[in-house]
Parts: structure tokens; C-alpha cells; sequence
């Protein structure tokens, strides 16, 4: 029986591969998706999950989210996933709306409605979340399990302490982490593994519409801003592929705190392999081949049931 998922977004480049490897999974079922500002606003990152659902034929609902951080100014990553958050890719507008209610109570119903059986998949700023467990803690106990995308046990990406995701919301990744479940950490110490090689980038070929019109125009765009020796690295879909397939990952249990005060450290995630109590799972070690065997067959799975325009 599927998994049964709800992916917390910031679409974003990564986010689009992401939402692409759930849909296109045999694995699991993406019951809904939610926003936040992250790598572009809220009003783009929004719209963007409303075109990919759009494009991609996901009827999950989509629904609206936080505009900011808890306590601090907004951040963003264009420079990295350009202006729109989708590099060139030019989608057609959204047919639909996003739903009424706001990504907290979407996120608190669903979860109460089907205690444990919904796993909960972060990738953007953790906003959306700790505002849930604010309203209702006991998210915690009815949520499968907490995935996160976020955090280092190393060195940071946007400064050299802090992950962006944690860095542009230290408050609430430390209301997130500190919760009563135990999070699961797909940081960049284990996303850095993810890296779309030339090689891997040739098996997304002959995918048609989708790599003409998504792959193509995010891709290229995402290769040109960042600098990693084999490509460009796909951080969230690491977290989704969890969900999918957890036998490819090493996880260590450990202990995460986020430092939020630091002048030079703040979004730090401090992560202790050696905690007498841990409350995390940290992942360390991918199993690249089969990460990429997982990415490939749901994009060709994507690509073959694209709606028609």
C-alpha cells in the first residue's frame, strides 16, 4: 500500500524535482502540498506549486502558507532558482486555486484525520511547521513520521555555519527539531551526494514536454548558480526519496539543536553522533545509483502521463 505523504514546499528548482519524484512514484501517495516563502515569497512559491500540480496532473490540494519567518525579515534565493524561483521554465498560469484554509490548519486536519498514517516531507523553511505545532502539538504523535530537508552536521551553504532552510528561520527549525516526534535530517552533508552528474543528466533526456519545458529551463538555469565539481546538487528530492525507499540511506541517530542567537552561527544546526538521549535521525550516507534508478523512473513515469494541453 502507498505511503501516504504531505509535501511542505518553497518551489524552487529542487522542490519541482521533488514534487515530480512523489508524483511519479509507485510508493507513495502526495495527498497534499503546502507553501511557504523560501526560496522566492509566498506569492511565487504559491503560484509555482500551482503550475507544477498543473503540469505534472497532481490533483493533491495545494494550499497557502506563511509569508515570513517568526521573528525575522524574509530571505530569499533567487540568485540561485531565478526571478519566478523556476529558472526559465515559463508554465502556463494555474487553473485553480489554492484551497481556503491555511497551510497550518490544512497541515493540523489532515494529520488529525488520519493519525499515523500521513508522513510529513519539509523542504522549504520550517515556518509552516513550528506555527502547527504551535497551534496544535499533538501533530507530533499523529504525524507517520517528520522528514526534514535542512540543516548540516558540518559546514552551512548559506553561511559557513548554516543550511539555508534552517538559516531563514532558525526559531521555527529549532520549534520543529524540539518537538515530540523524531525528525528525520536529510542536511547537506548527506544532500551533497545527490549531485546531477553529466551523466545522470543524460538519463532525463528523451523525457519530452517535461525536459523541454521544465527540466531543460530549471536545470540549466540552477547549473549556472551554483558550484559543485559534478553538477548541481537536488537537495529536497532527497527528503521525498526517503519516504520512498528509507533502505538507501544510512541514518545515525544523534541529538540537533539549532543555534538561533549566535552572531556568526545563527541557523547552525549542531548536530552530537555521541548523545546519551538522541531525538533525531541524521542522515549520512546515499546510495547514489539507487537514488538516481528512483529519480529517473518517476520522471518517466511524469512524462508518459502528462496532461495534454
Amino acid at each position: 500500500m502507498s505511503k501516504k505523504i504531505i509535501i511542505d514546499c518553497d518551489p524552487g528548482i529542487d522542490d519541482a524535482l521533488a514534487l515530480a519524484l512523489a508524483h511519479g512514484s509507485r510508493a507513495v501517495d502526495l495527498v497534499g502540498v503546502t507553501t511557504v516563502a523560501g526560496n522566492v515569497g509566498l506569492p511565487r512559491t504559491t503560484d509555482n506549486a500551482l503550475r507544477l500540480a498543473d503540469f505534472y496532473g497532481i490533483a493533491a490540494p495545494v494550499a497557502r502558507g506563511a509569508d515570513r519567518p517568526l521573528m525575522r525579515p524574509p530571505r530569499t534565493a533567487g540568485h540561485v532558482h531565478g526571478e519566478t524561483g523556476l529558472g526559465a521554465a515559463q508554465l502556463p498560469d494555474p487553473a485553480r486555486e489554492p484551497v481556503a484554509e491555511h497551510a497550518v490548519d490544512f497541515l493540523i486536519e489532515s494529520l488529525a484525520q488520519q493519525p499515523g498514517e500521513i508522513s510529513l516531507i519539509a523542504v522549504g523553511p520550517l515556518t509552516n511547521i513550528a506555527l502547527a505545532l504551535r497551534k496544535e502539538p499533538r501533530i507530533a504523535e499523529w504525524a507517520r513520521e517528520f522528514v526534514v530537508m535542512g540543516g548540516s552536521s558540518t559546514r552551512g551553504n548559506i553561511t559557513p555555519a548554516a543550511e539555508f532552510n534552517v538559516h531563514a528561520d532558525p526559531e521555527a527549525a529549532a520549534m520543529a527539531f524540539g518537538a515530540d516526534w523524531r525528525a528525520v535530517m536529510a542536511g547537506l552533508d548527506l544532500t551533497h551526494q545527490a549531485q546531477l552528474s553529466a551523466p545522470v543528466r543524460r538519463r532525463f533526456a528523451g523525457l519530452g514536454r517535461l525536459e523541454e519545458e521544465l527540466l531543460a529551463p530549471c536545470l540549466d538555469v540552477y547549473e549556472q548558480h551554483v558550484d559543485y565539481r559534478e553538477g548541481p546538487v537536488i537537495h529536497d528530492a532527497c527528503a521525498v526519496a526517503y519516504a520512498i525507499a528509507p533502505e538507501i540511506f544510512r541514518a545515525d541517530p544523534a541529538a540537533v539543536r539549532v543555534e538561533t542567537r549566535g552572531e556568526h552561527t545563527s541557523g547552525m544546526t549542531v548536530v552530537d553522533f555521541a548523545a546519551a538521549q538522541p531525538d533525531a535521525d541524521v542522515l549520512t550516507t546515499l546510495d547514489t545509483d539507487a537514488f538516481w534508478d528512483l529519480v529517473a523512473d518517476a520522471l518517466h513515469r511524469v512524462a508518459e502521463r502528462l496532461p495534454q494541453v
